[in-house]
């Protein structure tokens, strides 16, 4: 088990990772639909978001020069000070805005890498468990953090006073990461022979023919569920409804609904096995956005909202933890690190394409009419269930 002094500086890292994110994904789309940003603009703002998938090709270097610490507080003190530019600068779209974005993004998903690191050094056996577990619980209370905290601050006393309560969030993670403690690492010849070693097998891994319809899943599994999402706060500002509101049931009721969708999941794929999960879950996850869809093309009362939001972020969680099982699975134990990162960056990299092309199907189609069109770009991932089964790619033995 791991010592508390491990799992509380696993919850400062990780509650600095998450409300990045949280800023990102929760509260940028609000701020900018509230200020008049087009959905097309809004929608292609999130390619500021690619660090995020690109992060392996700098990760070398982290891993390499300095120590944890030295990363991960310089790049939390720059989120400070970037999150506070934002309050000076008008909410315009332009490049100098968009550079301060992508600069937000790239602090962040360097801070991630060396966060990733320091967790790989102190944990171990037994100790992954409840580490991964406090891991995803911190991460996720911080995007809560972002997206309630913040809105209904930006409510009550103006955007200003959002982005000044956010940027003393990342200074206090920022000072209290410069006393993070080292973790005693390999030695350098031990990590050069391994890392060798296992680029073969990554590499043997990776050209195997199986790969392509692993690949092709990862990036179809949830593509519904990702074009909806960047959406669906711009929706509820040109709903109507205030910030508060979209702070307290979008924004902390909905993630609350998506972390009990993820444990659900979880225990659903652990009983009916990785193919039930993957077909079930992602029925689900693609079909509860036509909730959107209804609201969107009826004059429903005010709170069918509420349920659309309370069933899609449900079905969100549910989805991916039959997502993360399938990659879990589809990597080797030997070089489990290595060929996650791979997939998940794969995950991510579709993620925010169709993030970014959404603006232009909700401005071309209308909120109804994009909503819908969602629930159908889950149908090829769900269609390629039967090949990955047929190949016996899910971790369970193919029909005979």
């Amino acid at each position: 088990m791991p010592t508390r002094r491990v799992l509380g500086w696993v919850t400062v890292l990780y509650l600095a990772q998450g409300l990045p994110y949280g800023v990102v994904s929760r509260v940028w789309p609000v701020y900018f639909r509230s200020h008049g940003v087009s959905l097309a603009e809004i929608g292609l703002l999130g390619l500021v978001a690619l660090p995020w998938s690109w992060k392996p090709l700098w990760a070398p270097l982290v891993d390499r020069f300095g120590a944890r610490r030295a990363w991960i507080a310089p790049c939390l003190a720059a989120l400070a000070a970037l999150v506070a530019a934002f309050g000076a600068l008008p909410p315009a779209v332009g490049a100098f805005l968009v550079a301060l974005m992508l600069a937000f993004t790239l602090a962040s998903a360097t801070q991630d890498i060396a966060a990733d690191a320091w967790v790989v050094d102190v944990a171990g056996g037994r100790d992954l468990g409840p580490i991964n577990g406090l891991r995803a619980a911190a991460f996720r209370v911080a995007m809560i953090a972002a997206g309630g905290v913040a809105l209904l601050v930006a409510d009550r006393w103006g955007w200003g006073a959002a982005w000044w309560t956010l940027a003393v969030a990342f200074a206090l993670l920022a000072v209290a990461a410069a006393r993070l403690p080292e973790p005693r690492r390999d030695s350098a010849a031990a990590e050069q022979r391994s890392t060798r070693e296992l680029a073969r097998a990554f590499l043997a891994w990776l050209l195997r023919p199986a790969m392509l319809p692993i690949v092709a899943f990862a990036l179809l599994y949830k593509l519904g569920d990702q074009a909806i999402l960047r959406m669906i706060e711009p929706f509820w500002v040109d709903s109507g409804r205030s910030l508060s509101e979209i702070a307290l049931v979008a924004n902390t009721v909905g993630l609350t609904l998506t972390i009990a969708g993820a444990l659900v999941g979880g225990a659903f794929v652990g009983r009916h096995g990785l193919y039930a999960g993957l077909l079930w879950l992602g029925l689900a996850q693609g079909a509860t956005n036509l909730g959107y869809a209804v609201v969107a093309a009826t004059a429903l009362p005010p709170q069918a909202l509420w349920f659309a939001s309370a069933a899609e972020n449900f079905a969100q969680g549910l989805g991916t933890a039959a997502l993360l099982a399938f990659l879990t699975a589809s990597c080797r134990r030997e070089n489990a690190a290595t060929e996650y990162a791979l997939l998940s960056a794969l995950f991510a990299f579709s993620r925010e394409i169709a993030g970014a092309l959404s603006g232009f199907g909700a401005e071309r189609m209308g909120y109804a009419g994009f909503f819908a069109f969602t629930t159908l770009l889950a149908v090829p991932g769900l269609a390629l269930l039967p090949l990955l089964r047929a190949r016996g790619l899910l971790g369970e033995p193919a029909p005979s």
